[in-house]
């Protein structure tokens, strides 16, 4: 192919994902469900398992082999503003008072379902083979773990918005404990990444020292430095926002060159971006940041959707849906609840914290497609918990009004809506000052 002609397939592709993405987002958002379910559901129905199995030669024609590489760059700058934005807005300040209460929902949440996840990679690693697994290597049973044990802090807040729940106890409490619970899932995804090895890298020892120092680096310098040159400058918003994200790129490089993918250095970098006096933060920056990642994250989910073969699923890929979105749901709204109801909270609230803390949205998916890069999944067990993280996500709202109905509680009812956020059911965001973003989704 030409490259003139590859141009045009690129430019035409781009037009079809971004009409699409966000066409099907809204329609989500109108039927109450989070917006990234509609965006989901359209990069699954323009890969190969919808689109490809009806007419697979009009898909051949709109994504050719020859613009795979430009979509998955697109795709993987829109992660990597996103999630300098929810390193950014990370504050685990709002715990308060309840902080012990929230580290123990946090690690109760993330322990169970860690164990259950891991303990059924290895209890039933004959159907694992089915799925295409045949070997099964301990970073596959400690993402397995991961992958039930995530929450998305981002579609969190949304939902506890839109549900009118910002302010009260267990709002508050599952924002703030999902917050603490995804720092420990992506740190521990960190280190399995970093396990995993592809064998073009250097040895996993000497990669787990150089991310040490890296580590150390970023927040014992990173911080003031920036501080220093770009904020007591007086430096205009839009050049300061220009090198602060020539910054999450560049320890986005350094992060995905050590084999930790290219989310970790994203996240780290928003993380020790300075705040403002007070420890607000900067509107300016933030602002054109969650544009800029609304606008481009139906490429993520059009590639993550060129993954997703349904086709692919035998009668046990089925079963393994069925059985795992089960235990997603029970595991993590379960052990929520109990750990919360320990924790001094009633029944009813207790019970609201244990299913906000089910909703997975984008984060799983940016932990399964570091997952299938790295060689964790098999394409057929990507597809599998793609669709389970697809499945939690709508079975949130749904649980949540089921919650509120055996506590006797009035009908749930959506607030004010603000400019959406890519990975919410309106898309509504807390304001800067209390807002709780971790890796989420």
């Amino acid at each position: 192919m030409r490259p003139d002609a590859v141009v045009t397939h690129f430019l035409f592709a781009s037009a079809l994902i971004l009409t699409v993405g966000h066409a099907a987002g809204w329609l989500a958002r109108r039927l109450k469900q989070p917006y990234i379910v509609g965006q989901l559901a359209a990069g699954i129905a323009l890969g190969p398992s919808l689109l490809g199995s009806a007419a697979p030669d009009v898909h051949t024609l709109l994504f050719p082999e020859q613009i795979d590489t430009a979509l998955q760059g697109l795709a993987q700058f829109a992660l990597v503003v996103f999630l300098f934005a929810v390193g950014y807005e990370l504050d685990l300040s709002l715990l308060g008072s309840r902080a012990r209460t929230a580290v123990g929902v946090a690690l109760t949440a993330f322990l169970v379902p860690m164990a259950v996840g891991s303990g059924c990679a290895l209890l039933f690693r004959d159907q694992l083979r089915a799925l295409d697994m045949p070997h099964l290597s301990p970073g596959t049973v400690v993402f397995a773990g991961v992958a039930l044990s995530i929450t998305a802090v981002p579609v969190l807040t949304a939902i506890v918005r839109e549900n009118g729940l910002a302010g009260t106890v267990p709002g508050v409490m599952a924002v703030s404990a999902a917050g603490l619970l995804d720092v420990i899932g992506w740190t521990v995804l960190a280190g399995t990444l970093l396990e995993s090895g592809d064998g073009q890298q250097p040895a996993w020892q000497w990669r787990a020292l150089l991310a040490a120092a890296f580590l150390a680096l970023m927040l014992v310098a990173a911080r003031p430095l920036l501080r220093r040159l770009l904020w007591r400058t007086r430096m205009e918003p839009l050049l300061r926002l220009s090198l602060l994200v020539g910054f999450a790129f560049g320890a986005a490089s350094v992060t995905q060159y050590l084999g930790l993918h290219a989310i970790c250095g994203a996240l780290l970098a928003g993380f020790v971006c300075p705040r403002e006096k007070g420890g607000t933060l900067d509107p300016d920056l933030l602002r054109p940041l969650h544009d800029i990642s609304s606008l481009l994250l139906p490429f993520f989910f059009v590639v993550s959707g060129q993954a997703v073969a349904l086709n692919s699923l035998n009668a046990t890929g089925w079963a393994a849906l069925a059985v795992v979105t089960v235990l997603a749901v029970t595991t993590k709204a379960g052990s929520g609840a109990v750990a919360a109801r320990l924790g001094g909270l009633d029944r009813d609230d207790a019970r609201t914290v244990g299913v906000l803390l089910s909703a997975r949205g984008l984060t799983e998916l940016i932990a399964l497609d570091a997952g299938l890069r790295a060689g964790l999944l098999s394409g057929p067990l990507y597809t599998v918990l793609v669709l389970m993280a697809l499945a939690t996500t709508l079975l949130t709202q749904p649980l949540l009004m089921l919650v509120n109905h055996r506590a006797g509680r009035a009908p749930l009812r959506a607030t004010v809506r603000t400019p959406h956020r890519p990975d919410g059911p309106s898309g509504a965001t807390a304001p800067p000052e209390s807002t709780t973003a971790a890796p989420g989704p």
